[in-house]
């Protein structure tokens, strides 16, 4: 006997794509670096906040990939004739994915004192109703006439 995947249920038609989407955030393995916030700021509005000590503007990239919200970081070489006795700020690059739902766009982003706050909108979409015409075979438009 076999068994039934979400995308494969007869009662979830066209949601194969939730599927994949599902393995690709279980396969982002995420080691914890930045540790991160996700806030409900409201009824449609999230924020994100990622905890970035000694990161600036530049070092970040912020994209969004096929509903994906891709946060890379990466700072510059330390050049410096520092010697250092402990190093526990973590100074290594990073990349931290958030799979988005269908109308979710990223409205802003901010950076204050060592936090990325990205700001998430979820568009909320007009309620269409469309009444569906039943043709039967005999009418000049349904059938083999």
């Amino acid at each position: 006997m076999t068994k039934m995947t979400l995308g494969t249920h007869p009662f979830l038609l066209g949601f194969d794509q939730l599927e994949r989407l599902v393995e690709r955030t279980a396969k982002t393995g995420n080691d914890g670096y930045p540790p991160y916030n996700i806030e409900h700021a409201s009824e449609n509005r999230f924020r994100i906040t990622l905890a970035l000590a000694g990161f600036r503007e530049e070092d970040l990239s912020i994209t969004v990939e096929d509903r994906q919200l891709v946060i890379r970081g990466r700072q510059a070489e330390d050049t410096g004739d520092r010697v250092y006795l402990h190093r526990g700020i973590a100074t290594r690059q990073f990349q931290r994915s958030f799979v988005l739902a269908d109308g979710v766009e990223v409205s802003g982003a901010t950076m204050d004192h060592g936090l990325l706050h990205v700001d998430l909108q979820r568009n909320t979409p007009n309620v269409v109703v469309k009444t569906i015409r039943i043709n039967s075979p005999s009418s000049p438009e349904g059938g083999d006439a």
